[in-house]
């Protein structure tokens, strides 16, 4: 399937993987629109070209405004997420977890929800979700929640809305703004170590990801899917 001349539009698209996939779905010929909180962000994604809109996707009022204004298009990338819930069970605040949940799972879910209507039944809806939903790797028993509440959805999202497609895209650890929260010589060690548990020994690029997604919204033979893309983590 061609993508020239579609209309994409990408939730959370402001930074990241979101970004990395609006710059490479625009390159293969599609109309792209971002959305995002970051108005210095979203404005130099204008200068690159692509379309921008402020979006608060927590705002349930704000996604249905931006959707209804928007109108018909024809695949729907939920680039979502939050740093928030990650870490050993013991010290995981509860509050965090319920605001990951809030910033991510429910962000999603209200972005899916308002966007169902304008959605071409022969397009896609592609989630962004993560590896913690399967890897089962310590410290990330909040993350993993979050993830794995989307991806068990896929399947069942797949038949209650066919012909349209639904897949989700589970990233591995990926060098993007997600973890601006570490300090930097920290972050440096941590890709080390995340980095020799792959096959292919690194720690992966946006534009990585952005490869696997394109593939997936391409594809229009596949769905109800969950896209592992950790480069052979171990």
């Amino acid at each position: 399937m061609t993508l020239v001349g579609s209309n994409i539009i990408i939730a959370g698209g402001s930074s990241g993987i979101g970004l990395a996939t609006a710059r490479l779905f625009k390159q293969s010929g599609a109309k792209v629109t971002i959305t995002g909180r970051n108005l210095d962000k979203l404005k130099a994604a204008e200068q690159a070209g692509l379309s921008a809109a402020k979006v608060d996707s927590c705002n349930n009022d704000a996604v249905n405004a931006f959707f209804s204004a928007k109108g018909s298009f024809d695949h729907l990338v939920i680039a979502l997420g939050s740093s928030k819930g990650l870490g050993n069970f013991n010290d995981l605040s509860l509050q965090d977890l319920k605001m990951g949940f809030e910033q991510k799972y429910w962000a999603q879910l209200q972005t899916l929800k308002a966007a169902l209507p304008y959605i071409n039944t022969k397009g896609s809806i592609t989630f962004i979700t993560a590896i913690t939903a399967s890897a089962r790797m310590p410290g990330t028993a909040g993350i993993a929640s979050i993830n794995s509440a989307l991806e068990v959805m896929v399947p069942i999202l797949a038949k209650e809305l066919k012909p349209m497609r639904v897949n989700a895209v589970s990233p591995g650890v990926v060098d993007t703004p997600w973890w601006d929260f570490m300090p930097k010589a920290a972050k440096e060690e941590s890709f080390k170590a995340f980095a020799a548990q792959t096959a292919v020994g690194k720690v992966a690029r946006p534009e990585d990801i952005a490869q696997a997604i394109l593939f997936v919204v391409q594809s229009d033979y596949i769905t109800g899917n969950i896209l592992g893309v950790d480069g052979g983590l171990y």
